[in-house]
């Protein structure tokens, strides 16, 4: 792993949670939840690589905290470990109220990214600058 490229492909996203995003307990779909942390995750592996990149795997997605409708959400991706093929990143999902300052970590979890070809075949991540 190369510290600066960890540092450099931090991603971070905000998102208002708003009705059409909730279930019937007006708190924000986990599978809504899901592709928004995969977003990030794909966008924080392809900042540190500068290649192709797919998720091939989601591991221990931890639901604590609901996230009710009327909040602002941050997801937070970060590189954690770098194989020869692939990427693992960390998303973070952080809840607050539109009007308050305090802020709790609702979700965590890790997806495994992989860089590929233009055949989709597996290859070497090269940590590609510029």
């Amino acid at each position: 792993m190369i510290p600066e490229r960890v540092i450099a492909s931090e991603t971070r996203l905000f998102k208002a949670v708003f009705p059409n995003t909730t279930n019937h307990y007006d708190t924000l779909f986990g599978g809504t939840a899901m592709h928004w942390m995969d977003e990030v995750a794909f966008i924080t592996a392809t900042r540190y690589s500068r290649q192709r990149m797919v998720t091939v795997s989601s591991d221990r997605i931890d639901f604590t905290h609901a996230i009710p409708a009327g909040t602002i959400v941050e997801l937070v991706g970060q590189v954690v470990k770098v194989g020869r093929t692939s990427l693992r990143v960390r998303v973070d999902v952080f809840v607050e109220q539109m009007y308050a300052d305090h802020r709790i970590k609702a979700i965590s979890g890790e997806f495994s990214m992989v860089a590929i070809d233009e055949e989709k075949r597996p290859i070497p991540v090269e940590h590609r600058i510029g």
